[in-house]
């Protein structure tokens, strides 16, 4: 393996790990109501945060509950059930993807998704990981029509 290759998978490893902090930190917000800064603070003391990439973190947690109104929005516009229903596990994988989806276009859409199923698999309810799969899916065929596209076509081919 080439040093880039290494260099992009470490990368990716780290971005992984802001999101698995990043869903636990927005299940706490949710559950407590503490204030973001004061959340962000103690996560960004865990251990466990030189595995990931803090910025990463940080914005997907000052993004996510800044914006937490219109990723909800929206989020209403691909459930099936009312959103008292989702877990909050699965609801703040769900608002990371949304967020991903609607505004890291650096992050190919494909990533967003799997990176949701296998939060959803180590941290959500048993079969929560198809319903985040479904959502999410939903959303990027909307929000990344482009890429979306172009990756069906490509698989079909």
């Amino acid at each position: 393996m080439t040093a880039v290759n290494e260099t992009r998978k470490s990368g990716a490893r780290a971005r992984s790990h802001a999101r698995r902090l990043a869903m636990q930190a927005l299940y706490q917000w949710q559950l407590t109501g503490d204030k973001v800064k004061d959340i962000t603070l103690q996560f960004l003391d865990l251990a466990d945060i030189a595995r990931a990439d803090p910025d990463y973190f940080r914005t997907l947690l000052h993004e996510c509950t800044a914006h937490e109104k219109d990723l909800t929005a929206m989020l209403h516009e691909y459930l099936d059930r009312p959103e008292d229903q989702l877990d909050p596990v699965e609801r703040a994988i769900l608002l990371i993807g949304l967020y991903e989806l609607q505004h890291r276009l650096d992050v190919p859409y494909r990533v967003v998704i799997n990176e949701g199923i296998e939060l959803t698999k180590k941290f959500g309810g048993e079969e929560g990981f198809k319903y985040v799969n479904a959502v999410l899916d939903k959303a990027a065929a909307r929000l990344r029509t482009v890429e979306y596209t172009a990756a069906r076509q490509r698989a079909s081919h």
